[in-house]
């Protein structure tokens, strides 16, 4: 679950947005998460690793890295791909104001910010992708890749021995649709945007925004695991074609993503090593966001939604610099006084100060609780500190933000310095796949109650899409003056295609098996056919209370990246990209868990 989300239209109000500066970098570094799952799994096992990881054993100077991989041998049988584009200094990269976001959300970024800082996200394109010089290549390899796939507990798409059986099903005849669904996104994608950010298919047209940090094709980077994951066999190599010929990660990209996390090492230049939302690659001076708390802050949901990126790229590069930064974080956030267990949205790099006492699971907040349970998972189950911080902080949030409405609905409010705000924003559905998710490591005696509490909360966010007209849920919903899990305004009725309430879906299926879940995730399926979907792609609607949608022109790439993926999950057998083996990131691209033992399915 790394700017979270990108939303098709901005409200006025800041608090129901999953920050989309989730640090730049994390943008890059979701591509990378993504890029290197599909290779792993789609080139013959004596090249994946080589050509995506592994850095050549001797490099001649003067040849870019490149050339290692063009030359390496191919399967018997297997189609070259086009030939990779040169490499070349990254647009931008002499430009002394190229700047880069240092994050996410929940894919490229998780989150979404408050009006206005749109202008904020200053970086050149490509500008996080510095071009390989020669002698880059050199960097040493720590990943060995056959003990990797030897830990694997399942395979990565499932045994699916049942599939003959299986053609007349109404769950493969779901999942087909799904599927499908996801084929239309991509190919109106590809036929009128492609290379672009987003598609706007109404205009039928491709859209860049500001909030890619001047990257282009976010929508391919996203797609990629999807694509795999679904057997779009011919999609999926043309957007592995377009990486290898436009990306500007396209050349070995371990070593990239190297370079990126050196290049962005300068955000956590601070007194407390806190890093700020923004570094400049040119000067390596840093800053914070203009909008956060009149450039004095950083954000919880940036700067706590880093932990498994770093990790993995430690793993990577065999550097621990980059697990040390995050553990850093780590400690500032557990020595720190927090007011009642909870954890404010907004801390001073500088002094390591809370700047207010706005705490929300939604917006601003949100993926720093979930990468807590999230590491703990990553971790085989060994990293005690995440595990201790996360049921600390679930614990004081059940107590002082958790309510039931007198409607007998749970919901997770926002606390402003002691006073509630009774509402719940969309983003903040993802709460109810996570504390599932982390209900089994819980105390013996609190398991049941985090199940049933998961429940609960996913049930209230089924509802504020059941109570709309269209089936869709609004950006926020509110427990007021008699009326609940519905906008009070219109600027909170909007859709955009966000994931987070089949994320639960998909969650709570898997840990119960019980058939209300995928019934509520065909009607969002159902529903998104009727009202979002357009001649050329899907588009979010600005007012899920009217049967006549106004669309906003605007395919989210989170859309292709989490809601069908998810979905198209929630149809499928458990052991594809079974949770025992793989975590999903903030914007759903898998990580994989660091099993230490090699007893897996790939252990023959």
């Amino acid at each position: 679950m790394l700017v979270r989300k990108v939303p098709g239209f901005v409200p006025a109000s800041p608090w129901g947005l999953r920050l989309p500066q989730k640090f730049v970098f994390l943008l890059f570094l979701s591509g990378l998460v993504t890029l290197c799952f599909g290779a792993l799994f789609l080139l013959p096992n004596s090249s994946r690793l080589k050509r995506l990881f592994l850095a050549p054993r001797t490099q001649q100077p003067g040849l870019e890295a490149v050339a290692q991989v063009a030359s390496h041998p191919r399967a018997r049988g297997q189609e070259s791909p086009p030939n990779p584009a040169p490499a070349a200094p990254a647009p931008g990269e002499d430009d002394p104001g190229s700047q880069a976001s240092s994050r996410r959300r929940k894919g490229w970024l998780r989150r979404t910010h408050p009006t206005g800082p749109r202008e904020e996200a200053t970086a050149a394109r490509g500008s996080g992708a510095t071009a390989l010089r020669p002698q880059e290549g050199s960097v040493p390899s720590s990943f060995d890749f056959k003990a990797f796939r030897s830990r694997l507990r399942h395979p990565v798409l499932g045994t699916r021995a049942d599939r003959s059986k299986e053609p007349q099903s109404l769950v493969h005849t779901q999942r087909e649709k799904i599927k499908e669904m996801m084929r239309f996104a991509w190919q109106s994608y590809k036929r009128y945007a492609m290379g672009k950010n987003e598609l706007r298919p109404l205009t039928r047209d491709g859209y860049e925004g500001n909030m890619f940090g001047g990257l282009s094709g976010a929508t391919v980077i996203d797609s990629l695991d999807t694509l795999y994951l679904m057997e779009l066999k011919e999609e999926f190599q043309e957007a592995k074609a377009w990486v290898e010929e436009s990306f500007h990660l396209n050349v070995v990209f371990r070593i990239k993503a190297i370079k990126l996390g050196e290049k962005l090492l300068p955000a956590f230049d601070t007194p407390t090593g806190i890093p700020k939302g923004v570094v400049n690659f040119k000067s390596g001076s840093n800053r914070s966001w203009g909008w956060a708390m009149a450039g004095s802050s950083s954000i919880l949901a940036e700067f706590g939604s880093l932990h498994l990126e770093f990790l993995h790229l430690t793993q990577l590069s065999g550097n621990q610099v980059f697990a040390e930064k995050v553990r850093n974080i780590r400690k500032v956030l557990r020595e720190i006084d927090k007011p009642f267990g909870l954890y404010p949205n907004f801390l001073s790099p500088v002094s390591g100060n809370w700047m207010q006492h706005h705490v929300s699971v939604g917006g601003l907040g949100d993926s720093f609780y979930e990468y807590l349970i999230k590491s703990w998972l990553m971790s085989a189950k060994t990293d005690m500190e995440a595990k201790e911080m996360y049921y600390e902080a679930l614990e004081a949030i059940e107590t002082h933000l958790v309510n039931v409405s007198p409607g007998g609905l749970t919901y997770i409010a926002e606390w402003r310095g002691g006073i509630l705000d009774h509402k719940m924003g969309h983003l903040a559905c993802f709460s109810g796949g996570m504390i599932a998710l982390g209900a089994e490591d819980a105390k013996e005696e609190k398991r049941a109650h985090y199940r049933e509490l998961a429940a609960q909360i996913t049930k209230t966010c089924h509802e504020s899409y059941a109570r709309s007209d269209t089936k869709l849920g609004p950006e926020a919903f509110w427990f007021n003056s008699g009326r609940e899990a519905v906008a009070t305004q219109t600027s909170e009725s909007y859709y955009i295609l966000r994931p987070e309430v089949v994320e639960s879906y998909m969650y709570l299926w898997r840990q119960t098996h019980s058939p209300i879940y995928r019934e509520w995730g065909w009607e969002v399926v159902m529903a998104l056919e009727k009202y979002c979907r357009t001649e050329a792609g899907f588009s979010g609607i600005q007012d899920v209370y009217s049967k006549v949608p106004n669309h906003d022109n605007k395919q989210q790439t989170f859309f292709l990246a989490e809601t069908l993926k998810y979905l198209y999950l929630l149809f499928s057998e458990d052991d594809m990209l079974s949770l025992e083996d793989w975590v999903f990131n903030t914007e759903a691209h898998p990580l994989p868990v660091n099993h230490s033992d090699s007893s897996g399915w790939g252990g023959g």
